[in-house]
């Protein structure tokens, strides 16, 4: 089959109509399979071409510039495993899908590793290869479109430390480059963990305030008194132990930004003097009378719901509003389990060259566990677990023996549906479904098949199949 971007204008666009379509690269070796499953894709409005191995495709992906990469696993010459470790250095915005008749929870778990999206089994079916190549369509454009952005800002360091390729991060990074160029004050709301203050840092070094100070505050960590002293400064002899002026939090911050974290902690006597600062820029210091101007962007955060705070009474309406002018929702690292052998790795680096360990990374039974935990304490709970492995570590890889007892303790054969469904791939979820419907009817295949709504003989064929894995 040949290159079938040339005879794009005359393919079927589908529901893609209102953007570019999508360029899909077919990888497998056998002619008819490759050819037949490009020839789908195209009915459903993408342009495709194929390569009969990871050399073939290597050589396409710079004239094709695809947006999601479909190969095959068992190829000669480059197999799949071996396309991703190349072509992933080189163009990382690309979405690569894996599929193989050849399964196994090792090969997926480094295929996983090596960056690709999702992992199918063969036979295919075809409206999940559609769902799932419409899935890294998305985060390609997404991540591309981040890459822009930041390159369009120009700040290569401001967004060090925010690692996440899956399309909710993606998201994300996106929204901070574009607030970042504005005025607005803006929410930040997630998780604890999640790394909302990395999210702030990056929104000031991408703005016109980069050369100006960053000043960071937690609110709930002083009493309400302290706050107010912390945020407005105080004059001598305020109050007992004030011994002299002392310049508060907004004054520091003049010409750049502050960082209000957990701001729903802070009391409603302060919540008035805050809004007022919002609304006019002035303020007074703590026993003085002296009205003080200053240039500051405030930037907060909080892992409550600070609309149902109003809703109670315990916080400010007016202040809410004022400080919600733009919201960023940093999404708890569950909801975007892809991104954890990145994470992982990027910690082990970090920790190893620290403690100048000899650990380069981590075993396929580890990597395993740690995308199998649900990690309540989300990027920064990881961030411990990884750094404690990495000092009682002896040799170059990290086993499970090293991981927290939670992360050790963790269910490796998909754990709780609702909070893996975000991160794992259709053919967990499907041995998930399947295997916790029989469970339920006490084995019967018949009985689950009628829950399911599928055919007894597809159930009875998947268990064949998982049991010669």
């Amino acid at each position: 089959m040949g290159d079938r971007s040339e005879d794009a204008e005359t393919r079927r666009r589908g529901p893609r109509d209102e953007q570019p379509p999508g360029r899909v690269l077919v990888v497998d070796d056998e002619a008819n399979a490759r050819d037949a499953l490009a020839e789908l894709l195209a009915e459903e409005g993408y342009l495709t071409d194929t390569a009969a191995d990871g050399r073939d495709a290597l050589q396409k992906i710079p004239r094709f510039n695809p947006d999601v990469v479909l190969t095959d696993l068992k190829m000669p010459r480059l197999d799949g495993l071996g396309l991703l470790r190349e072509a992933k250095r080189e163009y990382p915005h690309i979405a690569f899908l894996v599929m193989t008749a050849f399964g196994s929870i090792e090969t997926a778990v480094e295929a996983i590793r090596l960056g690709a999206e999702t992992y199918l089994t063969k036979p295919l079916e075809m409206d999940a290869v559609s769902a799932l190549v419409g899935r890294g369509l998305e985060k390609s454009r997404l991540s591309a479109e981040a890459a822009r952005l930041r390159e369009q800002i120009g700040e290569r360091l401001s967004f060090r430390g925010i690692l996440g390729d899956h399309p909710s991060m993606q998201r994300v990074l996106k929204m901070v480059a574009q607030v970042a160029r504005s005025r607005a004050n803006v929410l930040i709301t997630g998780e604890s963990g999640t790394g909302k203050e990395l999210i702030a840092s990056a929104i000031h070094h991408n703005s016109k305030r980069k050369d100006g100070p960053f000043v960071r505050l937690n609110c709930a960590a002083l009493a309400e008194s302290l706050l107010e002293s912390e945020l407005f400064g105080h004059e001598k002899g305020s109050f007992t132990g004030a011994a002299g002026r002392r310049r508060g939090r907004f004054e520091q911050a003049h010409g750049g930004t502050l960082f209000l974290d957990e701001v729903s902690e802070i009391a409603p006597a302060t919540q008035v003097k805050l809004l007022r600062f919002l609304q006019e820029r002035e303020f007074e210091r703590v026993g003085g009378n002296e009205t003080i101007r200053v240039d500051v962007r405030v930037v907060a955060a909080t892992n409550r719901d600070l609309k149902q705070l109003v809703d109670t009474g315990e916080f400010r309406e007016d202040l809410y509003y004022r400080l919600d002018v733009v919201q960023i929702d940093v999404p708890p690292l569950r909801a975007r389990r892809s991104d954890i052998p990145a994470l992982a790795h990027h910690f082990l680096r970090k920790y190893a060259q620290e403690n100048e360990s000899p650990v380069e990374g981590f075993t396929d039974a580890a990597l395993h566990a740690l995308m199998a935990y649900p990690w309540p304490g989300n990027v920064r709970e990881l961030e411990n677990a990884i750094e404690r492995a990495v000092v009682l570590s002896e040799s170059t890889s990290i086993d499970v023996d090293l991981l927290p007892s939670l992360a050790t303790d963790a269910p490796h054969d998909g754990g709780d549906l609702g909070l893996l469904i975000p991160g794992i791939t259709m053919a967990e979820v499907e041995r998930i479904v399947i295997e916790r419907t029989l469970d339920a009817v006490g084995g019967s295949t018949a009985k689950a098949a009628e829950i399911l709504g599928i055919s007894r003989r597809k159930i009875q064929y998947r268990l064949k199949e998982w049991s010669q894995r």
